[in-house]
């Protein structure tokens, strides 16, 4: 009696299966964030138990923010592409309705002469961090509807930066500097990828330089920033008293570190130690070899959102690509100002380490823009699983 013959599987066929996401991606970030989370705890307990009676009380509000930052992210991976390209005009103008919000008397919550935030029960919304996605969301869809004009005329360049200067503008009223240049960046970045040509960044580079420029001339505390960088040990103990605190961290740290937990510059002799310059607590207790390999991690979160991006414009996603691209740009330029800052290399700005540092609103936003990126990867590996290998796209696959 005979047997029907089974069809053999091919076992290549299953190893070329593509994964759902970026896995290595994922990884490195869930390991930024889990190492943030001990880094905040060891930064944190002297001053937590100075100013609130307990030395966990940062650690606690950072647990809780990444729990919402996770879920915020699994949403957004959730979410089909469909729905960011629908919606993301919506979510720019809610961004700048939330930055009017914030302006307005009686709104507007208040700390260290900074007006960013408006409460919401226990928790305090910051407009400002969203506004960096909805900005990337939003220049991802125009340049998607507007290609034509983004490559042959200015006024495809001019449109989309009129209306982020004006909530840049917004965002420099609260007053938050750094910010708004991320932000700004981050868009005039995008817009170049996304084809405008040369001579109007010549142009805007020239009146933003300009622009800033005089912001610090007519701005005492942003001169001081300016000079205090260039030289803090000229000035120790007032102008310079931060960025010079964060120098001699990095100096104690030497080559491996004093160990976690070990640090003394935190110890109320670095300012803002678990938000602004955890980079310099990392840098004196894992020595220039833990700074090395935090570098190195964003540079390669960096570089996988633009290898997401490359891919994904290679089969004609031009949302995605443009969004991977933005997402890229922004965390990778966040990441450098905030360690150029904790270095000495850049001007004192108010920004955190992404995924790293103290701030419930920079932690939840960081973490939807990473699910929004595992989001285009996955369909971009579902479109490639779907049409087969094809030529020229191997220098691009993960």
């Amino acid at each position: 009696m005979s047997v029907a013959a089974r069809p053999v599987r091919n076992p290549r066929r299953r190893r070329e299966r593509l994964p759902a996401f970026d896995h290595a991606l994922l990884i490195c970030v869930l390991a930024l964030l889990g190492f943030g989370l001990v880094m905040v705890a060891s930064a944190s307990m002297s001053i937590a138990e100075s100013c609130c009676g307990t030395p966990f009380y940062y650690v606690i509000r950072h647990a809780i923010a990444l729990v919402l930052g996770l879920i915020g992210g699994v949403a957004a991976y959730r979410l089909p592409l469909l729905w960011w390209e629908r919606y993301g005009v919506w979510l720019f103008l809610f961004g700048m309705a939330s930055l009017v919000l914030v302006l307005l008397p009686g709104i507007g919550y208040s700390v260290n002469g900074a007006t960013r935030w408006i409460p919401l029960g226990p928790f305090n919304l910051q407009p400002s961090e969203f506004m960096k996605l909805f900005a990337v969301v939003y220049v991802a869809g125009y340049l998607v509807r507007h290609a034509d004009a983004v490559a042959n005329r200015i006024s495809g360049f001019i449109h989309p930066m009129i209306l982020v200067g004006v909530a840049g503008a917004m965002i420099l009223m609260q007053p938050d500097f750094g910010t708004t240049a991320v932000m700004l960046a981050t868009v005039m970045g995008m817009l170049f990828l996304g084809g405008v040509s040369v001579l109007p960044f010549v142009l805007l580079i020239a009146v933003v330089g300009a622009g800033l420029i005089t912001l610090v001339l007519v701005s005492p505390y942003r001169m001081q920033r300016v000079t205090s960088f260039l030289d803090p040990f000229d000035d120790p103990f007032n102008s310079g008293y931060q960025l010079s605190q964060a120098l001699i961290a990095f100096g104690r740290g030497e080559w491996l570190g004093v160990g976690l937990g070990n640090g003394i510059q935190k110890q109320f002799f670095l300012p803002e130690a678990h938000t602004d310059f955890l980079a310099s607590v990392i840098g004196e207790e894992f020595g220039l070899l833990g700074t090395l390999l935090l570098v190195a991690a964003f540079v390669f979160v960096t570089w996988r959102a633009f290898a997401i991006g490359a891919r994904a414009q290679a089969l004609g996603k031009l949302f995605a690509a443009h969004a991977a691209q933005g997402i890229g740009l922004w965390i990778g330029m966040q990441a450098f100002v905030n360690i150029g800052v904790n270095v000495g290399l850049l001007p004192t700005k108010g920004l955190t380490l992404p995924f790293l540092s103290y701030g419930s609103n920079s932690l939840i936003v960081a973490c939807v823009a990473v699910g929004l990126l595992l989001r285009i990867d996955a369909t971009v590996r579902q479109t490639q699983s779907e049409a087969g290998p094809r030529r020229g796209l191997k220098w691009v696959r993960a």
